[in-house]
């Protein structure tokens, strides 16, 4: 296990925010797992897990704790049913998926990451998500120091979210995840931006391979490239409705999209509807190609991402009456006895 001391958290997540992080563990090996806890647990420091650090977003404060880097690597797959390292790239996975002509997961392509994320939160787009091809995840507990095995059951999943990210957030270290997909494609009709990319470029192919295509272009268009400009992909959640909320929605004309996965309002175009597209908040930038994306142009620190943040969400709650969620997670720094152990 490799060890460092006193890292910035910006040089580790992708929106590049953050102040120093007092002891940095890479985690490449299990029995590293247990070791980086015990260590922690000595000194009652908190402990964060980051992998590709695409969805964290450190504070200026920094963390005067541990921070456990995720780079346990490994790959097999037999008949649909993928088992992977914690520590692989999550894309990497989805391009051998469509090679294979497995569907289940061909929306998800281009999402930034590491596999042993994509449970945590539930990753999705464009009507697929992780919930739906999951079947099982190795982790250590912290809380029983012993190693797992969870089931989809036990994640809980709703809507970018698990127990990993919720009511057990920070309790395991997930080191593989175990997909089970089967041949075939996606049904038509797909998300409104990819019925419209269909249309404007004539595609045909809607196996794995094609709809891979697709997203892929969709995503270059509108999703900057975190290591050209620094963000953390899509910044806030979108708002799903009640049946009630759907009804008042639609009455007011606004933009609602009804799907199997639930109704929802599309939060970019709610901060387009506020003037906030392409502008430019405290050094962040709403992109102009996709506004639920933030770019850190300039902001420097973590305190000018949350004026940026308020302006946003509190703008779109006058107008709207609905408070959009953050999806990057932040790190926290606190010594609170007993928690994040």
């Amino acid at each position: 296990m490799k060890s460092y001391e006193n890292i910035f958290i910006s040089s580790l997540t992708t929106m590049r925010i953050g102040g120093i992080a007092r002891h940095v563990f890479e985690i490449e090996d299990e029995k590293d797992i247990p070791e980086a806890y015990n260590f922690a647990s000595a000194y009652w420091y908190p402990t964060y897990i980051i992998g590709g650090g695409a969805n964290t977003i450190g504070r200026d404060e920094g963390l005067d704790g541990v921070i456990l880097l995720n780079r346990l690597r490994g790959f097999s797959e037999n008949n649909g049913e993928f088992t992977i390292m914690a520590g692989e790239n999550w894309d990497n996975v989805v391009d051998y998926a469509c090679q294979k002509g497995y569907t289940g997961i061909e929306a998800l392509s281009k999402i930034p990451g590491l596999v042993g994320a994509a449970p945590v939160q539930n990753i999705g787009a464009y009507g697929q998500e992780v919930a739906n091809v999951f079947k099982s995840a190795r982790a250590y507990d912290t809380a029983t120091n012993s190693f797992i095995t969870l089931e989809k059951k036990d994640f809980q999943f709703g809507y970018r979210k698990s127990i990993m990210n919720t009511t057990m957030k920070n309790r395991f270290f997930i080191i593989s995840v175990t997909l089970e997909m089967k041949p075939g494609h996606m049904e038509r009709p797909f998300y409104n931006s990819m019925e419209k990319y269909i249309e404007d470029y004539g595609a045909t192919d809607f196996s794995p391979k094609g709809i891979r295509e697709i997203v892929s272009n969709i995503r270059k268009d509108k999703l900057p490239d975190p290591r050209e400009k620094a963000s953390s992909g899509s910044f806030f959640k979108n708002v799903y409705l009640d049946p009630i909320e759907t009804e008042k929605a639609e009455m007011k004309g606004w933009a609602v999209h009804r799907g199997h996965d639930g109704n929802k309002i599309n939060s970019a175009w709610l901060i387009e509807q506020c003037g906030f597209k392409g502008q430019l908040l405290y050094g962040m930038r709403v992109n102009p190609a996709a506004p639920l994306v933030l770019i850190n142009e300039s902001a420097g620190t973590y305190a000018n991402l949350a004026r940026a943040r308020a302006q946003i969400t509190s703008t779109v709650y006058d107008k709207f009456g609905y408070w959009m969620e953050q999806e990057p997670v932040e790190i926290i720094n606190t010594k609170n006895r007993g928690a994040q152990r």
